[in-house]
């Protein structure tokens, strides 16, 4: 940014300038802009005549005629009803003809494939006049792939004294969501960006608008870390939004889903597009994997509010096409899950982002279902932990020449309570191999002590999602480093409980917190008995007193009494 030059324009042309020297893009010209379809005319012009002229002819896409009015209307309604995305990934039928709109990432193999890839047209227009009923209202900016409108930008500059808080304010106050750029999936994705933050949301709602924070974290916590090269947030046009980058997001993340309320039965439509720590985690894994290979154990630590079911739906998805030299990395993808609803959201979403569902088995019934899921070859398959036990039994011995990635979505130790009971008397019923479950054992504690009671296999990589992980787990998954003489572990990739906190997803129940000391007065029956097990007696009674339906009627009208 030109020193002298720190207003909103500034960090505008900054944008601008990065993306067509840097990234290839071309500029867009706000007057080429059809407000009625909401699209570039002159780029999505220009792409149709290069990559398909029989179309473009058959469309006359070359003149203003009722027939390319008609076509312009179609591409119009299908937007409206599937989505930019998809439009973009699938194209659109007009009668018998086929035009598609943009071009996915090729296969090195495919020499075509990478031409046509080269024909895509990424461009970038400043301040957009989209309305149309007020011609002088104009958006900052906005990218276009073939002249479709994908992301939109309102930008501050902290330095004028308006953060990214003004930015968020004007999508939800001046920003009319009935303006077709504006409606429901006709952009992927909405930015408010200043010098310091990025924030996105996918539905504008206008005042009901929810803009989620597209940061890398700092210190643990919200924000971004200080940048000695440049601005903050340039990660955004440097790293997100570079050509590759963005189609390998419109390809494999970003996407509508339908979700159907379970007691209503109403169905409601929502825009997914990743945030940055969800983005960062999957590629990063994505691109360990390979060098890695298999074999190894990875613990992210993803706190509560940071969308692990679409961390590990993403994962699990492109773990199917992964390769290394030449040949698939993994033969099947293993997800271990404790939790039932969860198991349903990721069983839906899995399926949603596998494009086959039919790759995509979930054990409902038992054993059997599980082995035959493995002997049938299903790519992605869902179990419960319960299964755990006998999913190892089986990669171990039956399917010992196979390759497999087993990703553990861990609840933490405070989802224990039933599922828990229900696993230890699973793991009682191999007592002599596992050892005696511990009274307290949570899921956590149940899926380390069946980890250590085994050799690892070498023909698995294991994915442990976690929130707060103990120090058993970080031993168990995380990585070795040393501190000193000690050797300490820690965590493949991490999402803070703290940083969850300031961004606001989940509350800090420590902030209004005054802890309790309990006493216990005890009798100690006979004198000096060598048997007595302090410890272990410590939490039998703790557990008694603690569980007491008295004492647990006692605190809960002291706690509301306090509230």
């Amino acid at each position: 940014m030109n020193p002298t030059d720190m207003s909103e324009k500034g960090l505008e042309t900054l944008i601008v300038n990065s993306l067509i020297n840097d990234a290839g893009y071309v500029p867009g010209d706000p007057k080429d802009y059809d407000r009625e379809h909401a699209v570039d005319l002159a780029k999505l012009m220009e792409f149709a005549k290069v990559t398909q002229p029989k179309a473009f002819e058959a469309l006359s896409l070359g003149e203003d005629t009722p027939k390319r009015t008609k076509f312009l209307h179609r591409l119009q309604g299908e937007i409206a009803r599937r989505g930019v995305i998809d439009v973009l990934r699938l194209g659109v039928n007009d009668g018998h003809i086929k035009l598609e709109l943009f071009y996915g990432t090729p296969s090195e193999q495919n020499p075509k494939a990478q031409e046509l890839y080269k024909q895509n047209i990424f461009s970038v227009t400043r301040q957009l006049q989209y309305s149309m009923d007020n011609t002088k209202l104009a958006l900052d900016m906005a990218i276009f792939i073939n002249g479709l409108p994908v992301i939109t930008f309102e930008l501050k500059n902290k330095i004028t004294k308006q953060t990214v808080e003004d930015a968020v304010q004007q999508y939800k106050c001046d920003r009319d969501s009935r303006e077709l750029l504006f409606q429901f999936g006709r952009c992927a994705v909405h930015f408010a960006v200043d010098d310091h933050e990025v924030r996105m949301c996918t539905h504008l709602k206008d005042k009901a608008s929810w803009f989620l924070p597209f940061n890398k974290g700092y210190n643990d916590g919200a924000g971004n870390p200080p940048n000695p090269n440049g601005i903050a947030t340039d990660y955004l046009w440097k790293e997100t939004l570079q050509k590759d980058s963005l189609t390998n997001i419109l390809e494999n993340y970003a996407q509508i889903v339908e979700k159907k309320d379970e007691k209503t039965g109403r169905k409601k439509h929502e825009q997914i597009f990743p945030r940055y720590h969800q983005l960062d985690v999957v590629r990063k894994l994505l691109a360990s994997a390979p060098v890695d290979g298999v074999g190894k154990r990875y613990l992210i630590q993803h706190s509560a509010g940071s969308g692990k079911s679409n961390s590990i739906s993403w994962l699990a998805h492109q773990f199917v096409g992964l390769e290394k030299d030449g040949k698939a990395l993994f033969d099947t993808i293993i997800v271990v899950t404790d939790r039932r609803v969860l198991d349903k959201q990721l069983r839906d979403n899995i399926k949603r982002f596998a494009q086959v569902s039919s790759i995509v088995g979930a054990v409902t019934e038992g054993s059997q279902q599980l082995r035959s899921f493995l002997e049938q070859g299903k790519k992605v398959i869902i179990t419960t932990v319960q299964k755990f036990p006998f999913v190892l039994d089986q990669i171990g011995d039956h399917h010992r020449n196979s390759k497999f990635a087993i990703i553990i979505d861990e609840a933490h130790s405070s989802q224990g309570g039933r599922t828990a009971s229900k696993m230890n008397m699973v793991l009682a019923e191999s007592t002599a191999q596992y050892g005696e479950p511990e009274p307290e054992e949570d899921i956590e504690d149940a899926i380390n002590k069946i980890m250590t009671s085994r050799k690892m296999l070498s023909n698995a990589s294991y994915f442990a999602f976690t929130a707060t992980p103990k120090n058993k787990t970080l031993e168990i998954f995380g990585e070795p480093y040393s501190e000193g003489d000690t050797v300490k572990h820690r965590p493949f990739h991490a999402y803070t409980m703290k940083q969850a906190i300031q961004e606001g997803f989940i509350l800090d129940v420590l902030q209004n917190y005054t802890p309790v000391d309990s006493y216990y007065r005890l009798i100690k029956s006979v004198e000096n008995d060598p048997e007595f097990d302090t410890r272990r007696a410590r939490k039998k009674l703790r557990r008694y007193v603690e569980s007491h339906n008295y004492a647990i009627r006692q605190k809960a009208e002291i706690m509301i009494d306090h509230f």
